[in-house]
C-alpha cells in the first residue's frame, strides 16, 4: 500500500467540570421520532455496505503491543472492488490508500505496516475506476484492536449502504471531489445520537475506554471535529447525571471522576456492584459514532464479574451527515 499523509493538525480537548440538566429532559418526549427511527433501513456491523467505518485503530512502531489488524471482503461473487481508504488521525490528518478485491477476495493488514504511531479511525469507500464513490454494496470488514494498556476488543466495521445505483449522482467524469451525502437518501443516514447501553463501576477495577468520532468532513483537507458534548449518565435504579465535555476528529478517555463529569462524581454514581449506562450527542446534534472497550486486569483470574473486551455504540437517532472526498483512479 501507498500511503501519503495530506494534513497534520493538532487535537486539544477539555472536559467541563460541571453538569447540564437540559439533555436529561429531553429523553423519551419525542416518541413519534423515536418510532420513526426504530424503522428506518440504518448502518450496523452485522450486513454488507458500500462503505465501512472502522471507529478506531492505533499502532506503535516498536511496541507490538499497541496494533489493530484490519479486515476487508468483498462478498460479490462475480465483480470487483476498489475501495478507497482514509486514515484520519485524532488530530485530525488525513492519509490514503487502495485496497482492490476481486470477486470473493478478503484482505487483511496491520496498521503498523501502513500507518505506524497513529492512532484514529478508517473509513472506506468503494470507488469506480475513476475513484468515483459507487453503489456496491458487498464490503464487510472488521478488526482487532489493541492498546499497550491492556485494552482490546474485536469491533465490527459499521457498514453504510449506498441507496443509488451506479456512480454517485452528479458526480463527473472529471470531477476531482464528490460529496456523499448519508442522509437516508444517498446513502444510509449518519447518527446523531449514541448509547453506550452498559458499564461496570470503575471501583471493580474496570478501566473503560470510550471512544467518540465525529462523523463528517473533508478526507482532503481535514476531518470535522465534535465540538461541544452533551451527555447523560444513568444508574441502573434509573437516576440520571446530566454531563459536558469537548472533543476534536476523536475523542478517546478513560472513565474516572473527571470524565463523565457528573454531579455527583462517577465514583459516587456508579460505586462498586453497580452499573451504568450513557446517552451521547453533541450541542449542535452533529453526526457522531463510537465504540467502548473494557480492561479489568482479573479477567485473567477467577474473579467473579470480570471482563474484558469491546463493542461498537448503539446508534439511537438519526441525521445527517457529509463527508467530501478527493477522486482520482485507483492505484491498483
Amino acid at each position: 500500500m501507498k500511503l501519503v499523509r495530506l494534513l497534520t493538525k493538532s487535537l486539544f480537548f477539555s472536559i467541563f467540570l460541571f453538569s447540564f440538566s437540559a439533555l436529561a429532559a429531553d429523553t423519551g418526549q419525542r416518541p413519534n421520532r423515536d418510532l420513526d427511527d426504530a424503522r428506518r433501513p440504518v448502518a450496523g456491523d452485522q450486513k454488507p455496505g458500500s462503505v465501512l467505518f472502522f471507529n478506531i485503530y492505533t499502532s506503535s512502531p516498536s511496541n507490538h503491543q499497541a496494533d489493530t489488524e484490519l479486515s476487508l471482503t468483498n462478498v460479490n461473487a462475480t465483480e470487483s472492488a476498489f475501495v478507497h481508504l482514509f486514515f484520519v488521525a485524532e488530530g485530525c490528518s488525513v492519509a490514503d490508500s487502495f485496497v482492490c478485491l476481486t470477486p470473493n477476495q478478503t484482505a487483511s493488514f496491520l496498521a503498523s505496516d501502513v500507518d505506524p504511531g497513529i492512532t484514529g479511525y478508517i473509513i472506506a469507500i468503494a470507488s469506480d475506476r475513476l475513484g468515483r464513490p459507487l453503489s456496491f454494496n458487498y464490503l464487510i470488514g472488521g478488526e482487532h484492536v489493541k492498546f499497550a494498556s491492556g485494552h482490546a476488543a474485536s469491533l465490527g466495521a459499521e457498514s453504510y449502504s449506498a441507496l443509488f445505483n451506479g456512480v454517485l449522482p452528479g458526480v463527473e467524469a472529471n470531477a476531482v471531489s464528490a460529496t456523499m451525502a448519508f442522509d437516508g437518501v444517498r446513502y444510509n443516514a449518519a447518527p446523531r445520537q449514541v448509547a453506550l447501553d452498559h458499564f461496570r463501576s470503575p471501583a471493580e477495577g474496570n478501566s473503560t475506554m470510550l471512544i467518540l468520532n465525529r462523523f463528517g468532513g473533508s478526507l482532503a483537507v481535514g476531518a470535522a471535529t465534535l465540538g461541544s458534548l452533551l451527555g447523560v449518565l444513568y444508574d441502573d435504579v434509573e437516576n440520571a447525571f446530566s454531563f459536558q465535555g469537548k472533543g476534536g476528529c476523536q475523542l478517546r478517555v478513560l472513565f474516572s471522576d473527571d470524565f463523565p463529569a457528573t454531579t455527583p462524581k462517577l465514583s459516587q454514581a456508579i460505586p462498586a456492584g453497580r452499573t451504568g449506562w450513557l446517552r451521547l450527542m453533541t450541542r449542535d446534534e452533529e453526526a457522531l459514532t463510537g465504540a467502548v472497550i473494557n480492561f479489568n486486569p482479573g479477567a485473567a483470574t477467577d474473579k467473579r464479574g470480570a471482563f474484558n473486551g469491546g463493542r461498537n455504540l448503539h446508534h439511537l437517532r438519526f441525521g445527517s451527515a457529509t463527508f467530501t472526498k478527493p477522486v482520482f483512479p485507483p492505484s491498483c
